[in-house]
């Protein structure tokens, strides 16, 4: 994928800096390597079956539209045969720009619908004196229709009280709500998302932020929230082996998650459903300690 395009306009350094690194992966080839051209860049095709990820998530990913999804980084490091620990610390920082320009875009967008006036709503208007002279006659032409009605339903039920079953209206039946049409890539919401991963269901990267966020030692914990999937979970990031991660809602159960797999640095645990991102609670027991620290 050579003759790259300019990036988006305003897009975080940390992320222009993550997507040019991604770029020289593909570009800088060794002569000989699979699925790599005649001048040594790997082939789109055949990135994409090396990798698992789609040629037009790749497309998306390395002109900067879509933050590329940790696992597609570290396929890619693999793929070139570059050790991927500085590319994935290179893409943590780029997530947390990403978070931080998709939250301010949303509280930007609640801004904008907060500073619209509300609705007015027309006052009744008076009736002309003119058309209340005329009312007294159409008034008791009405009365007299109305007395006709009563009497002839009185004469039809023989003077006792109607039948409930002539006189209820039929009960409309209820239609069933139309089932939620989830956007583009996310494949659960709400307590569908219950227990599962975050990335496989396409919740996370650009379409979750951080609602909250402590530091204990070297480590980070974070509450990260998807509006997308309504769901929420923990995240731990320079954790070591054995480190463990939990988070929890209101009414929900506890999702847990331990790092340990050596040489990585992130842990995170399945979604819980919520109905907003307040009332979480994430937690992280450091291996080293056994002492339990939460975000409240």
């Amino acid at each position: 994928m050579p003759r790259w395009k300019d990036l988006p306009d305003g897009l975080a350094p940390e992320v222009g800096q993550l997507v040019h690194r991604l770029r020289r992966l593909v570009d800088d080839g060794r002569p000989g390597d699979l699925g790599r051209g005649a001048d040594g860049a790997l082939n789109p095709a055949v990135l994409a079956d090396l990798t698992g990820y789609g040629r037009a998530s790749w497309e998306r990913y390395l002109n900067g539209l879509l933050l590329a999804p940790k696992g597609a980084v570290v396929a890619l490091a693999e793929v070139a045969g570059e050790d991927p620990a500085p590319l994935v610390a290179l893409w943590e920082r780029a997530e947390r720009a990403w978070s931080r320009a998709a939250l301010g875009a949303d509280s930007a967008a609640q801004a904008v619908r907060l500073s619209r006036p509300p609705t007015a709503t027309a006052a009744p208007v008076a009736a002309a004196p003119a058309r209340v002279r005329r009312r007294p006659a159409l008034f008791v032409t009405g009365v007299v229709g109305v007395v006709g009605v009563v009497v002839g339903a009185f004469l039809l039920t023989g003077g006792g009280p109607a039948d409930p079953a002539r006189t209820a209206p039929a009960a409309s039946s209820p239609s069933a709500p139309p089932s939620p049409r989830l956007p583009p890539g996310v494949r659960c919401a709400g307590a569908d998302c219950t227990g599962r991963d975050p990335e496989a269901m396409g919740c996370s990267g650009p379409r979750a932020v951080t609602t909250r966020d402590i530091t204990v030692g070297t480590r980070r914990l974070e509450i990260r929230y998807s509006a997308d999937c309504g769901a929420a979970w923990g995240r731990l990031t320079q954790a070591g082996p054995g480190d463990t991660v939990t988070v929890r809602a209101a009414g929900a159960a506890r999702q847990t998650s331990t790092l340990t797999a050596v040489g990585d640095t992130i842990a995170y645990t399945p979604m819980v459903a919520v109905d907003g991102p307040g009332e979480l609670t994430a937690c992280v027991v450091p291996a080293a300690t056994g002492a339990e620290t939460c975000t409240s």
